[in-house]
């Protein structure tokens, strides 16, 4: 793996979540990797678990690390071209060519600015960090993806249900179903579009979409996913809801419901077949989710936080062994 934007660089899903399952089991394995090896982290908005569980996968693997976030670490930095630069120190691409000459693994978070679908779209800003970085790119999320997220996300919901496994005969299938979910400000589609690109692999998954109308995702990523626009019938019988919240891609990055209707409660839980509840993290408690299903029993969101960790694990691995 010479990059990592996607899943699309992934050879075969099936086989990295079975090699990061089995890396969790042995996280210090091949710390020999890492020996001498640097990984920058660059974060142009702000993180929590991207940034620790990126530092503690590069640990894991014997690796040196530097953080650099953008906006307290660095020189105000120019981000478009063919400007005169009486306000800025620095421009990007001397900015993100730099960086790259002092690490061997370069992983980057960036945001789309929620206004331009065009340029969040086309990933303008990263498919400019891919052409000035020397060494190997990891996107810690983009303005459309958040491939380390979506990947622990399946690490988790195979630890349940074990579809990778060629011991496991039965290959249950299961219903898993992304709900739309209010919030007090726009948010960008890149979980929902990177978990929609991601479990769309696994052939074992029956994977619906709830949302209000005029909140559908971008077909790139959603293409052939059922949408329904009734929340509790979506979640008749499902096997996981992983709640999100998403500005609409339509009118691109606006709020057009205020609907607190559609927060996820213990009733609608219980419509579902003892559905295990997601969600990435952060999250705004009784609006986002109700405290009794956030702190029940059958909320996996710290599972989902701890194999972070191992996602990213396996592709700094992954990225090591083609640097070797």
């Amino acid at each position: 793996m010479k990059n990592f934007f996607s899943v699309e660089d992934v050879g075969n899903v099936y086989d990295l979540i079975k090699e990061a399952i089995h890396l969790k089991k042995n996280p210090y394995k091949f710390q020999d990797i890492g020996k001498n090896k640097t990984i920058g982290l660059v974060f142009f908005n702000p993180s929590l678990r991207t940034r620790i569980s990126c530092q503690k996968a590069a640990f894991n693997l014997g690796c040196n690390t530097w953080v650099l976030d953008i906006h307290k670490d660095s020189w105000k930095i120019e981000m478009n071209d063919g400007v005169i630069m009486k306000k800025t120190q620095e421009h990007f691409k001397e900015a993100i060519s730099v960086m790259s000459l002092y690490c061997d693994i370069l992983a980057v978070r960036t945001f789309p600015n929620l206004l331009d679908k065009d340029y969040d779209y086309h990933e303008v800003l990263f498919k400019k960090i891919l052409n000035y970085s020397q060494v190997p790119v990891v996107n810690m999320e983009s303005a459309t993806l958040h491939p380390l997220q979506s990947l622990a996300d399946i690490i988790t919901i195979a630890e349940f249900i074990p579809f990778y496994s060629t011991t496991n005969s039965s290959k249950k299938k299961c219903k898993v179903v992304l709900s739309w979910s209010p919030h007090i400000k726009p948010l960008p589609h890149s979980v929902a579009n990177s978990f929609s690109q991601w479990i769309s692999k696994i052939e074992e998954i029956d994977f619906i979409i709830t949302c209000p109308e005029k909140y559908d995702l971008c077909k790139k990523f959603s293409k052939g996913v059922p949408i329904i626009y009734n929340q509790n019938k979506a979640f008749l019988n499902a096997d996981f809801i992983y709640a999100k919240n998403w500005s609409s891609y339509i009118d691109y990055g606006k709020i057009l419901c205020r609907n607190s209707n559609w927060m996820i409660t213990e009733k609608k839980m219980k419509l579902t077949n003892q559905a295990k509840f997601m969600h990435c993290l952060p999250v705004r408690r009784n609006i986002v989710v109700e405290d009794a299903v956030l702190d029940s029993e059958y909320s996996i969101v710290l599972k989902q936080a701890e194999n972070r960790i191992y996602a990213s694990q396996i592709i700094f691995f992954k990225i090591l062994q083609y640097l070797s």
